[in-house]
Parts: structure tokens; sequence; C-alpha cells
């Protein structure tokens, strides 16, 4: 289920960040999230846990403990944190009940397949405990859990590992066998050990002896199984559990020491014993077989056969879960296990043919004394619709049995899923559409910070007025194409717009470079400022190198009349401006001012293959190892006589830092 996989992810960006679990979930090739009540292919589980050992360089056994531990806590705070504490009073009911946990848990999460438990302990105090799985590899989960819950719950630190692993013989259905050699280790808080120690010294001694004593109990698990039946004894509680036991409190009563009082006749007959419990089964092991000696008497009416005393129950019912063979011996090693049985579909009546087969659950009671089992069980029914598909009623079940309560509940927290699966259905759509409007917005952003500087647009979309800037000093560059007019008059318009296009495009990446800012083109007139809209001190130094850059990139443009490479003229003038937008429709960013006009006129008044610059320009980049050689005096259209100057080249940079080439 969903469940398990969104634990996975929630550890690993909890433990190391949501890129080691995009990088994680990339690798694995799946989807980023995951439905609670959606079932998901096991691949897809197994696959994360494969990469996340090579992505985290940690062994699998290590990464499936973490994943343990980390699975209980993700339990707890998914709210079945009381229905974990409730299972048992110590580690061994734990352990014990884990299976009925699952059984009721599979009432809702109806495709679940989980793994199964056994539990016991002998006579000095160690425990078995077998883990039975259809899927291989994951035994390791199993300390980190059980580990976990028996440090939260008891307080008991555990050390467990693997003594045998084999293909599993005795249930047929499970592919893998493990047993554990558990060893138990209590934890004391602050608070126990100073109330503990406060305690008069002889009954400090005592708990001493009795620590003494439990500090040699070992849990442990062994390859062969004993056929001990219901004779397994219960974990004991940690020594100050004992001492509050064992004190005497109140008016001399002792906590500890019931001992019940039974009749010395049974007071009940036959007849009402097989209608008070209506799914009932006393069967006993003759020649090897289960044969019936006695049946409720719903389950006759179920299935008549059983009417006939001394037929072989295996005959009519097949042992669903836990898979185990059809004998009283086999029986008895789970004898702490829910029991499911299945009718058998040859043997039932023509009615009952095309109905789907009905199920019992209950417990298994060996009673020594008669050398039989009990088997007190229930339809084992999920819903109303299950019901009705047997053609069965509430009525057929006993007023005293929970299934009854149990289905309409069952009933209504079906209902209550199916909500909160649709709703998590459109929360995980809601996620994947404001995603991609996330990323929709983004292209959007690019495209209008491409036309307008960022903090320019940022107020035109808060519906703010751009008010024009004044900036004391910048340096502007215009560039124009040689020629540009006789290549048009000779050439398709889709060659002229393909030789601007490759030009702009390395023009372009240069303002990325050098970190100028892109004015506007027209025609092949192509303008960029320095210290503006963001003034910066290197304002000059920035358009020089951009200038430089041009010079170097238009040689790998080629001119589709001569197919020569083209050449550019540059002219750079330096000097105050003013800036702002203009405009509602198309907004731009202009500059204004007379340096705008003289840095034109530098370029129009310059020489081919040339970065032509104004006094004041050369001034800026004077004493900032860059060579440039006097022009002189030139008659400037407008301007009258100017001193300008030619920039040569950057004398501390190479072309490949100037292109930012690596």
């Amino acid at each position: 289920y969903g469940f398990i996989n969104t634990c996975l992810k929630s550890l690993v960006v909890e433990k190391y960040g949501e890129e080691t679990w995009e990088k994680l979930r990339l690798q694995a090739g799946v989807q980023d999230s995951f439905l609670t009540f959606e079932v998901y292919k096991d691949e897809i589980t197994m696959q994360l846990i494969d990469k996340a050992c090579k992505i985290l360089g940690v062994p699998p056994d290590m990464v499936l403990r973490e994943f343990g531990k980390y699975f209980f806590e993700f339990c707890k705070r998914s709210g079945y944190d009381h229905m974990l504490r409730t299972l048992g009073g110590n580690l061994y009911e734990f352990i014990e009940n884990l299976d009925a946990l699952h059984s009721y848990l599979s009432l809702s999460y109806q495709e679940m397949n989980a793994p199964s438990f056994r539990v016991e302990k002998n006579e000095d105090g160690s425990m078995h405990l077998h883990y039975y799985s259809d899927r291989r590899g994951l035994c390791h989960i199993v300390p980190g859990i059980i580990g976990a819950a028996a440090l939260d719950f008891f307080n008991i630190e555990l050390s467990m590992e693997i003594v045998n692993q084999t293909e599993e013989e005795e249930r047929t259905g499970k592919k893998e066998h493990i047993v554990f050699l558990v060893t138990q280790n209590p934890v004391f808080s602050y608070k126990e050990r100073n109330e503990f120690s406060s305690l008069p010294q002889y009954v400090a001694d005592s708990a001493k002896q009795i620590e003494n004593q439990q500090n040699k109990e070992v849990f442990y698990t062994k390859n062969t199984v004993r056929d001990r039946g219901s004779s397994v004894c219960p974990v004991k509680k940690s020594h100050w559990k004992t001492l509050r036991g064992i004190i005497t409190l109140g008016r001399g009563k002792l906590l500890r020491g019931f001992d019940p009082v039974y009749p010395k006749s049974l007071w009940i007959d036959t007849k009402t014993f097989c209608n008070g419990l209506p799914f009932h089964m006393v069967f006993d092991k003759e020649v090897g077989q289960a044969c019936v000696k006695q049946a409720g008497v719903s389950i006759q009416k179920i299935v008549p056969g059983l009417q006939t005393m001394g037929v072989c129950l295996d005959h009519y019912f097949s042992i669903v879960h836990p898979e185990v063979p059809f004998t009283i011996s086999s029986i008895q090693k789970f004898i702490n296990s829910q029991f499911v049985f299945q009718t058998r579909r040859e043997m039932m009546p023509e009615s009952w043919k095309q109905r789907p087969m009905l199920e019992l659950r209950g417990q298994m009671i060996w009673m020594e004394s008669l050398q039989c089992m009990l088997y007190l069980c229930s339809p084992l029914l999920r819903t109303l619709h299950e019901l009705e598909e047997r053609q069965m009623h509430i009525a057929d079940i006993a007023p005293h049995d929970v299934t009854r309560d149990l289905i309409l509940l069952n009933q209504q927290r079906l209902a209550e899923m199916e909500l909160s699966n649709q709703l998590e259905r459109k929360k995980e759509e809601l996620r994947i559409l404001s995603k991609h409007l996330e990323e929709e917005k983004k292209k959007t952003e690019a495209l209008l910070y491409a036309m307008l500087p960022q903090h320019v647009a940022n107020q035109l979309k808060e519906g703010k007025r751009v008010e024009a800037g004044e900036f004391k000093e910048c340096t502007i560059l215009f560039s124009d194409v040689v020629t540009f007019t006789n290549i048009c008059a000779q050439c398709e318009p889709i060659q002229i717009v393909l030789m601007l296009n490759s030009m702009y495009l390395r023009f372009d990446r240069l303002t990325t470079v050098h970190d100028v800012y892109k004015v506007e083109t027209i025609g092949d007139a192509y303008m960029v400022v320095g210290g503006v809209p963001v003034p910066v001190s290197t304002h000059a130094e920035r358009v020089a190198n951009f200038a430089l850059g041009m010079i170097i990139a238009a040689k790998g443009v080629q001119n589709p009349v001569s197919g020569d490479p083209i050449q550019i003229r540059v002219g750079i003038h330096t000097g105050p401006v003013l800036a702002g937008v203009v405009g509602e429709k198309m907004p731009r960013y202009c500059l204004f001012g007379d340096t705008v006009n003289i840095a034109s006129r530098m370029e129009s008044h310059g020489v081919p293959s040339k970065i032509h610059l104004s006094s004041s320009a050369y001034q800026c980049l004077k004493y900032k190892n860059f060579e440039m050689t006097e022009r002189g005096e030139i008659e400037v259209k407008g301007k009258g006589k100017m001193h300008t100057y030619f920039l040569i080249r950057n004398k501390t940079a190479t072309e490949n830092e100037i292109m930012g080439m690596p």
C-alpha cells in the first residue's frame, strides 16, 4: 500500500533532505507521492530500497533496520499509537498479537499481504521469534520495528540476530521463514531508579536478587519448534514491576496472586451451548485426521455435512491462515494465532455453488483432558455487501458476537476511507496542477525578465507605477553591421533573419557573461548599458570586455552574400542618463539623454571591426589594464570636433575568458 512508500519517502526527506529523495526517486523511476489506500507493486518499494543503499552508501540490512525503527514511529504519528500500545502488557503478548492486529487492519486494507509472527518461550526464559513472509529479503525490518516497540512500550533494549533462515516447510504459502535470537536488557528511567533506591534495605536487597536473576534471562530462538500447545510462559516483567506486585498494600492484600474458581460440574447443557455459540467446532485426532465431535447450529445450517459427527473436518474446510497442514500437531504449534477457515466449494449445498465461499475466523483452544481442540469462531465478513453475497443476515450471527457491530462499523469506515481516498486523489491532482502552474509561472517570469529589468517587472506586476531614475554615470554601447543595407538588397529576407539571429544569440550570451543590460535591438543595431538599472562602479570595464567579445563573436557569423565573416562597428561612451518605462502596451525600459546620442555617434563614426571610444570612456578605462590607441580629433555630426580612441585588448584577460569559455 502507498502507506509504506509514503513512510519511506518521509524517512529519506526527514533524515537526508528533499534533494536526496528527488535523486532517489528519479533513479528508481517512481512518482513523487503515493496515495495511502492505493495498492502499488512491490517492485517500487524494492527499487527504492536498492537505490537508497547505493546513493547513501549503506548496506541493505542497515537501511531496512532504520526503516523498521522509523516505520514504528510513523505508525504512531499516523494514529495507530493507542492501537499498538493496547496489544499486550509485555513484549511476548505484543508480538503474539501482531497477527491479530494485521487481521483487523485487513478489514480496511483488503489487499494487504502481511507477514506473520510466532513467538515461543521456553521454561528457562528463552524465546523463539519466527517470522514468515511472502517477500524475501525484508527480514531486517523486524529488528527495527520490534526493537523500537520494546524500547518505547516496555522500556527494554533488544539485540536481535538471525540464527536460522530457511524456505518455509510448515506453512506452504510463505516463502521465507526467519528465526531470530532475541536478548533483552531492561532500561530504567531516572524516576524509577530514584523510587527504587528509596525503598527499605530489605526490599532493595530483594530487588537486587531479582535483577540478577532477570539479567540471566535470554530470549533466544531455536531452529526446532517444540509442540508445547498453550503452556508457553509469558515474558517476565522488569524487576521494578515485579516488586510492585509483591509489596503488601492497603489491608494486606497482594496485587498479584489470582486463583480462579471453577464449578464442580459445567452448568450448561449441550443444546444451549450449541445454540449460544452457533459457530464453534470441536474436533479430535483420530488416525492422524481432525474428526468433528461437535458443531454449533449455524455452522451446521451452512455446512450440513457437519451434522454427521465423526466426519473429517478437512473435507469441508481448508485453513487459510496460518497456512499449516490440517492436523492437531500443526495447529498446536500456532495455537496463539488467529485461525481462518474457508469452506470447500465441492462440499457445499447446491444453493451455495454460485456464492462466494464463507470464511470463519477465531481461536483454537486445546482441551487436554478431552484430547480435543475447540475452535471458537465467527463469520469473517467485512461489509454488508459480503453478507448479502452469501445470502446471510445479521440475525444469523449471535447477539453477543461483536461481528455484528464490526460489519456495521466497518461499512461506515470503508465509506469514510473512500471519501478520504477521493480527497487524497484530489489533493494529489491539485499538487500536480500547482507544480505545473509554478513551472509555467517561472517561464512567464523568465520571458518578462528578458524584456524588462527584474525590479521594474515586479513593480509592474504589482500594479505600481515605475518612476524614472537618474544615473549619474553609466557606459552605453552601440553596434551595427557594416554594409548591412547592401546585404539586405542582395539576400532573401529569411537569410537576413538567420544571420541576425545567429549574431544576436552570441551577443545575448555575452551580456550574461559580463553582466550588462541589453536595452534593445533595432534592425542590425544592438544597444547595451553597464551600470543601469543596477549601479556598479565597474560599468566601463564590463562594457569594454563585452565589446571585445562582440568583435570575436562576429567572426563566427557568416555574410550571406560573400560567405566571409561579417564586420561590425562598435561605439562606447560614458556619461549620465535618465531611465524609465515608456508606455503601457508592450512597455519598454528606455534610456534618455545626450549620453545615448554620443554613444550612437561613436558607433556611426567608427571603423569596421574596431571599438570606438569617447574621451570620457577612455578616462574610465585608462588605468584598468586595457590597451587603447589614440585616434585623434574627428568631426562628429551635431557635436563638432571630438577627441576619440580605439580599444585594442584587455591586457590581463585571455580570449577564452572574454568569451566566457572554460
